[in-house]
């Protein structure tokens, strides 16, 4: 009788051995923390993107051109009484001296809700797309961001900032009357065409 506990007892201990060891290579082989809430990490999952980008660019150039040139020379003809001399000389010069530079600040703050449309099989990077339209007052804005997400940089509940967000391509466009106000007229695009 007590070897047919203690057999028992012995299988006992091997199954909880083997899956005490399989549960363990099931943890490792996932990437997910056991006390963190769960990510998107399947298509169609969605992801809060918090759109923060801060760009400036300065350009600045200098010409500065001097041209001299001068020819001189002494006549003289005639014959007796009608002789003359005289110098001739002619000088130019040319000066020329441009500059111009540029400055350009931009500062974007949105929030836009994207979905992930399917997992990098090589990274396990998450590919998301959003696209967001808004029409206030006969404005339309239109807003359109892609990218790759590592897992990692997904925050527990479920959103990301678009500086972590690996090759981003954001869109932001606007059409409407203060647009349109913003654009040349006709007599400025045609003498930008001329000139």
């Amino acid at each position: 009788m007590k070897k047919k506990y203690t057999g028992i007892l012995i299988l006992g201990i091997f199954l909880t051995i083997g899956m005490e060891a399989g549960y363990a290579q099931f943890i490792l082989n996932s990437s997910r923390s056991l006390f963190s809430d769960v990510k998107a990490f399947k298509a169609g999952d969605a992801i809060m993107v918090y759109i923060m980008e801060d760009t400036q660019a300065d350009n600045s150039a200098t010409t500065q051109e001097n041209r001299t040139s001068e020819i001189s020379g002494n006549v003289s003809g005639g014959a007796g009484s009608t002789s003359f001399k005289g110098n001739v000389g002619l000088g130019t010069g040319n000066n020329f001296q441009g500059s111009g530079s540029t400055t350009r600040k931009e500062r974007i703050r949105s929030r836009l809700s994207a979905r992930v449309v399917e997992l990098d099989s090589l990274s396990g990077n998450l590919i998301i797309e959003g696209t967001r339209t808004t029409k206030i007052n006969g404005e339309t804005q239109t807003i359109i961001i892609k990218g790759y997400v590592r897992p990692v940089d997904v925050m527990p509940d479920n959103s990301v900032y678009s500086y972590s967000i690996l090759d981003l391509t954001l869109f932001i466009e606007g059409d409407g009357s203060v647009s349109k106000i913003q654009e040349p007229g006709l007599i400025t695009k045609f003498l930008r065409l001329l000139f």
